[in-house]
């Protein structure tokens, strides 16, 4: 097995490039003193938006040879190395979590057991399901209508000190209230409209469980079983949007019967859309241009690397990556 570590310098607070390296040579020379075995691996750096799915594709074509490609940045670095190595059967992915957000990895239990190369080097493998938005691919969530808005503004002063950095995402949402409280889209899964009268607040895809640097918008999500977790809410005025957002965060949403008349939950293997020209979706964070389109979830379509400390254990493939 090759690990290429595919760096976005753009990632989080700051340049993790150099952090990376290191921890990477010394993984490597301890595991070998350890194990005796020799890991291979080599760093790519991305320069640009899509260059890790260009690296990743481009890569592929070269060689039969397993390879493991390590996202190191957020959500967005990661979906993009998803995009690369999808429908190969001898590509595997994980992540070394440095970005702005890390929610995926929050299903495994956080960023801890993800942050350690020896870990990885010593993981295994669980076949995750992906979901197949236009030409890209998302393997956390993809999510609309007020989501939309907080990340417009989360991208505006994600750097900025007090209202960015950890703090981004509140300011996304303080901004949002004054803009999208009501939002025009039609959203069937599996065919059921769900909101026949075309008007929502937000809605969100998952198989990843996490969004928003901490918000548990999809608690029930399994990331094998094919199917998302779809999960819309009513428009609603601000004081019961108060309300809800606390369960909306620690993930009882689903489950306090007080917001039975707003939200609308389902599991799904595709949600179409259908909304104003104009109308972006977040797929794993990264605006998409999507008034018209179908969301279809792919079953286990990726090998996903799981660090040897997670919290949840492989579904398959119980042999270590070598």
């Amino acid at each position: 097995m090759k690990y290429i570590f595919i760096i976005n310098p753009k990632a989080g607070a700051k340049n993790s490039e150099q952090t990376i390296r290191e921890a990477v040579a010394l993984a490597a020379r301890r595991s070998s003193e350890k194990t005796g075995i020799n890991y291979d691996y080599d760093f790519y750096i991305t320069v640009a938006p899509q260059n890790a799915t260009k690296f990743v594709e481009s890569y592929l074509e070269t060689t039969d040879k397993d390879v493991c490609f390590v996202a190191c940045g957020g959500d967005g670095t990661l979906a993009e190395v998803v995009s690369g190595a999808i429908g190969h059967d001898n590509a595997y992915v994980t992540v070394y979590p440095c970005g702005s957000g890390n929610d995926y990895v929050k299903y495994y239990g956080g960023a801890k057991p993800f942050l350690d190369i020896t870990g990885i080097f010593e993981g295994s493998i669980r076949d995750v399901d992906v979901m197949k938005a236009g030409d890209r691919y998302s393997i956390n969530i993809c999510n609309f209508g007020f989501d939309t808005a907080v990340v417009k503004t989360m991208e505006k002063v994600r750097r900025v000190p007090v209202i960015g950095k950890n703090n981004s995402y509140y300011t996304g949402i303080a901004t949002a209230l004054f803009t999208a409280m009501k939002n025009k889209c039609k959203v069937y899964a599996d065919g059921e409209l769900l909101n026949p009268n075309g008007i929502f607040l937000l809605c969100t895809l998952g198989n990843g469980s996490y969004v928003g640097g901490g918000f548990n918008c999809s608690p029930k999500s399994d990331n094998t079983d094919g199917l998302m977790e779809v999960c819309l809410v009513a428009p609603v005025r601000l004081p019961r949007f108060l309300k809800v957002l606390p369960h909306y965060q620690n993930g009882t949403h689903l489950d306090t019967h007080d917001f039975d008349d707003i939200v609308t939950y389902r599991r799904a293997k595709s949600v179409r859309i259908e909304a104003p020209e104009g109308f972006f979706v977040l797929v794993d964070g990264e605006m998409m241009d999507l008034s018209d389109a179908t969301i279809e979830n792919l079953k286990e379509a990726l090998h996903f690397v799981v660090p040897r400390d997670s919290i949840i254990s492989p579904a398959k493939h119980p042999a270590l990556v070598k």
